[in-house]
This record gives C-alpha cells, sequence and structure tokens, in this order.
C-alpha cells in the first residue's frame, strides 16, 4: 500500500479534495465523509462513481435551457404574427420550464382568455400565481384543473390547491383536499408538503409521523431516485429538526 500511495501521490490527495468539494456542495449521507477520510483516494474514487459521475446528467439539462430559451425567442416572434391559442400554450410552457413564472402566467392569460378549456393551461396559471404569492388568484384556476381531471401531474394539482387554501386561512378546505390526494399519491414531495402543512396546523405528533413516512419512502427508492428526490428529503431532516427544537415543544405544551 505504501508503494501504491507513493505511486498516486499528490493525485489521490486531489481526489479527496474534489470528493470533499463536492460533498459539502451537494450535502449528501454523512457516512460518505469516513468513506472519504478513512478510505483514503480509494474511498474518494467510490464517492466520486457513485455521487458525482450521475450529476454529469445535469449538464444536458443546461442545454436542453438553452435550446429552449432559442426556441423562446422563435415562439415570441411567431405570436407577433399569430397569436394562436397553440402558440400562446408554448411559450406559456417554455416559460413555466424556465421558471419565468411572471411572464408565463401572462401568456397564460391570453391563451385563457382566446380557449377557457384547456384545464392544464389553468393549472400552470395557477402554480404560477402560487408561486408569485398569490394564492387568492391561483384558488380558481386550481380547482377548476384539480376538478376536471383530479389525477393531474400526479395528483400535483391537488395539493397546490390544498396549499393555496391553507395560505389563504382555508384550514379545514385544506386538511380535506390533502386528506384526498394523500390516498393516491405518496411521492416524497407529497409526503413533505403534507407534514409541513401538519405542523403549520400545530399538529406535531401527526407531522412527526408523516416526516417519518418520508424517511421510509427514501430506503424503499432506488439509488437514482433517492438523488432525483434529494431537496425533499433535505426539507424533511429541517423540518424535523424543527419539530423536535426546545421553541417548538414549549409552543405544544402551550396550548
Amino acid at each position: 500500500m505504501g508503494m501504491l500511495g507513493h505511486l498516486f501521490y499528490p493525485w489521490g490527495f486531489l481526489v479527496q479534495i474534489l470528493a470533499l468539494l463536492h460533498f459539502f456542495r451537494r450535502r449528501g449521507e454523512y457516512y460518505w465523509i469516513f468513506i472519504i477520510f478513512f478510505g483514503g483516494p480509494l474511498g474518494a474514487f467510490v464517492y466520486i462513481v457513485v455521487e458525482v459521475v450521475p450529476d454529469f446528467g445535469l449538464i444536458g439539462a443546461a442545454f436542453q435551457s438553452h435550446a429552449r430559451k432559442t426556441r423562446i425567442h422563435v415562439v415570441e416572434g411567431m405570436i407577433i404574427d399569430n397569436p394562436s391559442v397553440a402558440n400562446l400554450e408554448e411559450l406559456g410552457e417554455l416559460y413555466f420550464d424556465e421558471k419565468q413564472y411572471a411572464k408565463a402566467r401572462g401568456t397564460f392569460n391570453r391563451a385563457i382568455a382566446t380557449r377557457s378549456d384547456s384545464p392544464h393551461s389553468f393549472y400552470r396559471r395557477g402554480f404560477c400565481a402560487l408561486t408569485l404569492g398569490d394564492p387568492a388568484a391561483a384558488i380558481p384556476d386550481l380547482e377548476f384543473a384539480a376538478h376536471s381531471d383530479p389525477r393531474m401531474d400526479s395528483y400535483r394539482a391537488g395539493m397546490f390547491l390544498a396549499q393555496a387554501y391553507a395560505a389563504v386561512g382555508r384550514k379545514d378546505d385544506a386538511a380535506a383536499v390533502f386528506a384526498d390526494v394523500m390516498k393516491y399519491s405518496s411521492t416524497p414531495e407529497m409526503l413533505y408538503s403534507y407534514a409541513a402543512f401538519l405542523k403549520s396546523q400545530n399538529r406535531p405528533e401527526e407531522s412527526r409521523e408523516w416526516t417519518q413516512r418520508l424517511f421510509e419512502k427514501k430506503r424503499t427508492l432506488p439509488h437514482y431516485m433517492q438523488r432525483i428526490e434529494r431537496p425533499w428529503f433535505m426539507k424533511g431532516k429541517e423540518l424535523l429538526a424543527e419539530l423536535n427544537s426546545p421553541s417548538a415543544k414549549q409552543t405544544v405544551a402551550a396550548n
């Protein structure tokens, strides 16, 4: 091993440093720290293969974003001469995918004004309104979308409707919609969203229960799906820490 260490010096240290930089940036599972440190260059190499290489897929996402931006310019020009519903809906979708929610909302406004029977357009416009901090305006759109197709976007239309209800103080309506969609969907996003809602309603024990279900869900997912859903698991950890904080327990005791 000493000879191998000499042969790989200083590349082994560089591999470990790169692995650690990626780890702290991505905030991965903490057992990787021990593998990187105590496994030396070999442990760092294993980390890179398992955790870093799959991130190269993000490069493809960057190219897709560039292609969308190019298409946006094309469709914007087309709409000047032909503001058809199809062109407006396509432009709204492009803005939406680029997270330009204000522009997407305005474009869906135009599309709906021309043809007001597309649940998907209402759903997108409602999501934009909710994301932009206008839950009251989001509610009619999300109601129309969720009632037209309860399974829309894997029941996320119902989830966002429940969040909009909660945001405007319609707690009973929010609880009813959440209870309904939770019968059919158990995605990490859905589990976290419901647990967060329960916490906001001062129902900490139920919130802990659903947060635990989120962590149980993680153990059943293949590794590549755990990576995709990682943001929700991280949010779940933060939520659980808040639930277990002394201030949260004091609030529950006071009530």
